[in-house]
């Protein structure tokens, strides 16, 4: 099959990386994957293609499309992908063609997809099927019932078969989509989406950092690194706090999207055992070979510390339920302790860290469906067969 996939990330790296996730599973197809946001390098396998789109993302509110490109307005980039995203499907004819989150979101993108989708439906290139791809957690609305309706027309009129990213014994759509009932195509559950690695890279990673056996790593990330600077900020403070000791080493991953006057200020608070970048393409391998990983709480970083198992100090994004609610479900799975604003007191971070660091808590056995890539291309693979017979 050829699959073209479509992901519009705005603010965090979340979305992309489960896209890409997604697309490397589809290995027995060629899979052109479709990225809007702004540029982050990363692999891909020989059978993805990577399309991108000129670059929009948005503010904080979310309510405003600001261009990458700052000679050029949003309107004009716009009018650009619009052609590109038609170009595309009409020289490709796919067979599949997958959009991440939308109608549940982006719907300020619905310029350019409403139009493309309306043509699919109408033949333009082909027969064509159309799978919606979603995170298990939407974030809360103002006008909830304005938006549930139009979730559900759209995806009632142009998708054939939703799949939700989750493990349904923990988390289920109907949690935050009260109207799941009136949903008239396909809902299948893939598990959670992880990236995968070998544990082993954790102790080669060790070596090439030349930590002794009784070092502690500690790792401090904030996703894409825009919610991120009060986290990392406290955590540079902190850890000037604990002294000097060699028997400390802290990497700190900002995020690549960090506006620079925040990474600048970071930086000013380097030392001895202190290492800070905006980002590293062996995440997993540092989670590995870490004794502690301090955090938010994104879909993806919770995936990995599930992955990884190492102990973790989590502070979530309060402003929307979305990452407060993921660790609630997840707690007993993860070895964390959650931090609330307070808790980013030098002062009180320290305790928890040298608590963590000496003790991680207890878990339960993690009897979660982690396989979502692989799942959702299995799925995909029977549903187009019995699709065109």
């Amino acid at each position: 099959m050829k699959i073209i996939f479509y992901c519009q990330y705005v603010w965090g790296m979340g979305h992309l990386f489960r896209s890409i996730e997604l697309a490397r599973a589809l290995c027995d197809h060629h899979v052109t994957l479709i990225a809007g946001g702004q540029q982050v390098d990363f692999d891909l396998p020989d059978h993805v293609t990577l399309l991108r789109l000129p670059t929009l993302f948005m503010d904080e509110k979310f309510t405003r499309l600001i261009p990458g490109n700052r000679g050029k307005s949003a309107a004009q980039i716009q009018g650009e992908r619009k052609k590109i995203l038609f170009s595309v499907l009409e020289q490709q004819q796919p067979d599949l063609f997958m959009v991440e989150l939308y109608p549940f979101g982006r719907t300020i993108f619905g310029y350019e997809l409403d139009p493309l989708l309306t043509a699919i439906r109408q033949g333009r290139f082909g027969p064509v099927a159309t799978i919606c791809s979603l995170r298990d957690i939407l974030v809360e609305k103002k006008d909830p019932v304005a938006f549930e309706q139009r979730a559900l027309d759209k995806l009632n009129q142009f998708f054939d078969v939703l799949l939700v990213h989750s493990d349904p014994e923990l988390v289920r759509l109907e949690e935050t989509f009260s109207r799941v009932t009136e949903i008239e195509i396909p809902i299948y559950y893939t598990g959670f989406v992880t990236q995968h690695s070998d544990p082993n890279a954790g102790a080669i990673l060790r070596q090439e950092l030349v930590l002794a056996p009784d070092q502690k790593l500690i790792i401090a990330s904030a996703g894409g690194g825009r919610s991120g600077y009060n986290l990392l900020n406290s955590v540079l403070k902190t850890f000037q706090l604990l002294g000097e000791s060699p028997q400390l080493r802290l990497e700190v991953f900002t995020g690549p999207f960090m506006a620079a006057d925040e990474f600048k200020k970071l930086r000013e608070l380097y030392g001895p055992g202190i290492r800070i970048r905006s980002f590293t393409n062996r995440f997993l391998d540092y989670l590995h070979a870490a004794d502690l990983s301090i955090s938010l709480a994104g879909y993806n970083t919770c995936m990995n510390l599930l992955v990884t198992g190492v102990p973790a100090l989590i502070y979530p994004y309060y402003r929307q339920r979305e990452q407060p609610m993921r660790l609630e479900k997840l707690k007993k799975f993860l070895r964390m302790r959650i931090l609330r604003n307070d808790d980013l007191k030098p002062a009180a971070l320290s305790r928890h860290i040298e608590h963590m660091l000496r003790e991680s808590p207890s878990i339960e056995p993690a009897r979660l469906n982690l396989n979502g890539a692989q799942n959702a291309a299995r799925y995909l693979n029977e549903w187009m067969k019995k699709a065109t017979t």
